[in-house]
């Protein structure tokens, strides 16, 4: 992406001034301060001790998987996915060998938790924010809610039942005792209560902000770094906090900007989908999970979000580039970033999840959810 970038630069398609004014402020200080509260949660143990506590009160393997679903999934809307896909990873893989449970299928289960769980969240993923912060929605929580959030649900409990389709052995029901919950370090996680404790508080103040017809809102971008705060505060080593973010993230965003604004102001992509079928629910949906498996898809909806808002895209357009987005990452490995992340670590530890093992489940649970998507967003609201 990077290199993209510089090449439009250099080449002459796009000025300075303009590729720094196409860098979206709101989104790179929003990436930033989850970043920093993401980091402060990996190093300090808390949320690792926090899933394995919760993951606990499960008893026989099937509640295991249905707790690693709703759990990762409502975390992924708050924390992002890529953060749990970092942060669960090793937990997940320590859970099955210590129950005697299938990788693939951990893995594959925290996967699809926090991709299909972000869903419903503006700040579950780094698309959805795209969608929140550029396209206008007043709303964002209320908004992403009131259309995405009953069909995630629905999506995550379909997805028990794939899974326990394609690995039958593995639910076979038997007692799960749990072992002593893991270590944190107690002088951090006073710091990340707190930041947890900020996200939570902004966010319920513009839900009900926005219930009660207010319009005083809390921008997304404060939400993250009132959030960052007090982990700067509380933390004693800020440099090695900072110098260990996701740096390449962040660089990844700011060239991907640059590199979409030259793109749009071709007009090559726009020559390849039409106002009419840029306008459809199931054709958003349909093409979204597609393209996204070739370009990704954040660079997707960086250039497709500006065709809906031309075209004049109502919010259930916007909606569904949302879902489409970012249930092509149940599709195949490439459809998500989380889902390298999730590889990338688990291979440090030895295992690994094949293309085919991924596809032959993502496939139907893809399926499935595109037909959920789909038929809740075409309802009469």
């Amino acid at each position: 992406m990077l290199i993209g970038a510089l090449a439009v630069l250099v080449t002459g398609q796009i000025s300075i001034l303009n590729a720094v004014a196409a860098i979206n402020t709101d989104v790179m200080l929003f990436l930033f301060g989850m970043f920093i509260v993401g980091e402060a949660l990996t190093k300090s143990g808390y949320l690792s001790v926090f899933s394995h506590r919760f993951l606990s009160h499960a008893r026989t393997p099937g509640h295991l998987i249905f707790f690693i679903l709703f759990g990762a999934g409502f975390l992924s809307a708050l924390l992002m996915n890529d953060t749990l896909a970092i942060i669960m990873t090793p937990l997940v893989l320590m859970l099955a060998k210590e129950f005697r449970i299938s990788p693939e299928l951990m893995l594959l289960s925290l996967a699809i938790a926090v991709t299909t769980g972000s869903v419903m969240s503006p700040i579950g993923n780094p698309q959805n924010l795209l969608i929140a912060v550029n396209s206008g929605i007043a709303t964002p929580f209320v908004t992403f809610g009131r259309y995405l959030f009953i069909p995630t649900l629905i999506c995550m409990g379909l997805s028990w039942f794939v899974l326990k389709k394609f690995y039958p052995r593995d639910f076979a029901c038997r007692t799960l005792e749990h072992k002593q919950n893991p270590i944190f370090h107690t002088r951090s996680v006073f710091a990340v209560q707190c930041a947890l404790a900020v996200i939570l508080f902004l966010v319920v103040i513009n839900i009900i902000t926005s219930i009660h017809g207010g319009t005083i809102m809390i921008p997304l971008p404060l939400i993250a770094i009132s959030a960052a705060v007090p982990v700067m505060l509380g933390t004693k080593d800020r440099t090695g906090l900072l110098l260990s973010l996701d740096w390449h993230t962040l660089v990844f965003f700011a060239a991907m900007f640059v590199l979409m604004a030259s793109v749009w102001e071709t007009g090559f992509f726009q020559l390849f989908l039409d106002e009419e079928k840029i306008r459809s629910v199931p054709m958003i949906l349909g093409t979204s999970v597609f393209l996204s498996q070739f370009i990704s898809n954040v660079p997707f909806v960086a250039l497709v979000q500006p065709m809906i808002l031309k075209a004049g895209g109502t919010t259930v357009e916007l909606m569904a580039l949302a879902a489409g987005s970012t249930i092509a990452g149940n599709l195949t490995i490439l459809g998500a970033a989380s889902n390298v992340i999730i590889i990338q670590n688990a291979e440090k530890q030895g295992h690994t999840l094949s293309f085919f093992e991924f596809a032959r489940v993502g496939v139907p649970v893809t399926i499935i959810q595109m037909i959920v998507y789909g038929v809740f967003l075409m309802l009469p609201v």
